[in-house]
């Protein structure tokens, strides 16, 4: 394995002219803030070559193909990377933008494990595909329309005058090294509306069926041009960002390839018309030039389940066409949609929302703008990582728009996409085994608000990595990573708690090359105040007793950790009555403090 990362590395410096280090203060990181740790994946477009890099800007991975990439990419669980690639010579729809044809699994060594092509003089897959849960692949295509047939359809014949490329998406089923059977498929075609030609198929009021696509709404040959596809398994729905419309589109997955043909079936019961779409209220006619949101988008999918905005659909807006400046944007939008996946519209308005919930541009909107191309990804951390795909700068934002982490390739880029440390496909690629599940941390399992406690615990790694810990303290902080330490030496981390309450310590473990084990089994603690105990030493006394009188009548500290541990009489008042309770209590047999005196603590 290290020979192989030697040889990628070596790879790497002959086109130093195409790939830069990461930029930013103190290698590729900003003072701002720490980015997500992971490895950010990407396939320049014009080269063969799909690279794996870490935050530094480090390559620690790479696949060769005889293809480029047309356009995008992702690493699967199993380690291999799967891409689409351009095959070329197709005779009808070669000069497409996207055009692709091909995609291939390739693994860790560098193997072709499987390969399908799409392309005839009727059909050709472009753009992009989505790994499903089940294995399969689903892929965006082109069909070849007639001009005869996109006129029998309702086609303004002014807008049609050599023929018409609708989209379709199929989904395959891998079969062996090579091929693939389609076990389900959706076509723009069998979903139009028209109200151009009453004696042509597909006649209807446009602005009463926002489920169905206007055929007449959008010029030129590649009429849809979608350019993205994702796929929600909570509803079985996919979405698709529609360039030339300046719409997302989501439809039903549930239903057959027969519902999906039709207007009923599946999970929505609408078969596969248009369960939702947003962007450009006019392709539908609900709305004027005003309402448009979307301007030659990229890269529309929801936020996953588990991070921060999950459900929420984000979108790379490029900002073709926009009114005013040239400039991109990502928007994340909340769509109106319930816990079944059904979708609210007002009869003749448009899909909501009316705004998005959260948009990224540049403080100088004018400074970021990717005329095509481009991408978006939320992080767990709820960072947001941005591909400008024509600049070939890729860059991660925090919620509050400011840049902690980029790196410049300088080179066309579909979109990126980064990893995690846990993820399992890079257990497999970097064939690294994980640390074991670390031990229950071993400590006091009571105590008091303001003392220090200590905790330890250890694990071992399979091959004898050296080992980092983190340990959650279970109060919305943890101890960063400690270490590293040898396989199976004790680790001990501290933590004061500031509040009350019970807490749940959990450890996790990580080896020197990045694998990640599991969460321990968690320890409860419970964290209280010692009634009474004002200068925090952790015993009541006479020392309490001057400290009180220090405070009440000399100008002192207030009690520590909280003024509430001087209430011993629990009247929620600090005063001469409580400096007497404490005489009482330490010299006169009287009644011990109260040990609610900060339950809930009344005063802070």
């Amino acid at each position: 394995m290290k020979s192989k990362l030697i040889g990628i590395l070596i790879s790497v410096l002959l086109i130093t002219p195409v790939i830069f280090p990461a930029t930013g203060v103190s290698n590729g990181f900003q003072n701002e803030g720490d980015p997500f740790d992971g490895y950010t994946l990407f396939a320049p477009m014009p080269y063969t070559t799909t690279y794996l890099i870490n935050n530094d800007g480090e390559v620690v991975y790479s696949w060769e193909s005889d293809y480029r990439p047309r356009m995008s990419a992702y690493l699967l669980e199993n380690g291999n990377l799967l891409r689409t690639a351009q095959l070329g010579g197709n005779p009808t729809f070669d000069t497409g933008g996207g055009a692709s044809g091909r995609v291939e699994e390739i693994d860790r060594d560098g193997n072709v494990v499987w390969e399908f092509e799409y392309s005839s003089s009727l059909h050709l897959l472009h753009h992009d595909i989505e790994p499903l849960p089940n294995g399969n692949v689903l892929m965006i295509a082109w069909e070849y329309k007639t001009v005869a047939e996109a006129i029998a359809a309702g086609r303004d014949p002014d807008l049609v005058t050599t023929e018409l490329w609708p989209d379709h998406i199929i989904e395959i089923e891998p079969t062996g090294a090579s091929g693939g059977n389609i076990v389900w498929e959706w076509h723009v075609w069998d979903h139009l509306i028209q109200d151009y030609d009453p004696t042509k198929e597909n006649y209807g009021i446009v602005a009463d069926h926002p489920e169905l696509i206007d055929i007449n709404f959008a010029g030129g040959v590649d009429w849809n041009h979608a350019n993205s596809v994702d796929y929600n398994q909570e509803f079985d729905q996919i979405i698709l960002s529609v360039h030339a419309f300046c719409e997302i589109w989501v439809v039903d997955h549930s239903t057959t390839t027969e519902e999906a043909a039709g207007h009923a079936g599946g999970n929505s019961g609408k078969g596969g018309d248009i369960l939702y779409r947003w962007g450009n209220p006019q392709a539908y006619r609900a709305g004027s030039g005003s309402d448009q949101k979307l301007f030659r988008q990229h890269d529309a999918g929801w936020i996953e389940s588990s991070l921060p905005g999950e459900g929420n659909i984000l979108v790379f807006n490029n900002g073709l066409g926009r009114p005013g400046t040239d400039y991109s944007s990502v928007d994340e939008i909340v769509p109106p949609v319930d816990s079944n996946g059904t979708y609210y519209l007002t009869p003749g308005s448009a899909y909501g929302p009316e705004n998005q919930t959260w948009i990224y541009t540049a403080e100088n909107p004018g400074d970021f703008y990717a005329l095509n191309l481009g991408g978006a990804q939320r992080l767990p951390n709820g960072n947001t990582l941005i591909c400008d795909g024509p600049h070939g700068v890729y860059f991660e934002v925090t919620p509050e728009k400011d840049i902690i982490w980029e790196y410049v390739s300088s080179v066309n880029t579909f979109k990126v996409h980064r990893y995690a440390p846990d993820y399992p496909g890079l257990e497999d690629l970097f064939g690294n085994q994980s640390p074991e599940k670390p031990s229950t941390p071993d400590g006091a399992t009571s105590g008091e608000v303001g003392l220090t406690y200590y905790y330890t615990t250890q694990t071992t790694d399979p091959e004898g990595d050296q080992i980092y810990y983190l340990f959650d303290w279970g109060d919305d902080t943890d101890s960063s990573w400690l270490g590293p330490y040898n396989s199976g030496e004790t680790a001990e981390g501290s933590h004061t708690w500031t509040d009350q309450g019970i807490y749940e310590i959990k450890v996790i473990a990580k080896d020197d090359n990045g694998a990640y084990s599991e969460w321990s089994d968690p320890l409860p603690v419970s964290i209280s105040v010692l009634c009474g105990d004002v200068n925090n030493d952790g015993s009541v006394d006479v020392g309490d007793v001057v400290y009180m009188i220090n405070y009440l009548y000399r100008g002192g500290p207030a009690p520590v950790p909280l003024p509430c541990v001087g209430d011993v009489n629990n009247d929620n008042v600090v005063d001469v009555g409580d400096v007497v309770y404490l005489i009482n209590y330490l010299y006169r047999g009287g009644v011990a403090p109260d040990p609610n005196c900060c339950n809930p603590p009344w005063f802070k």
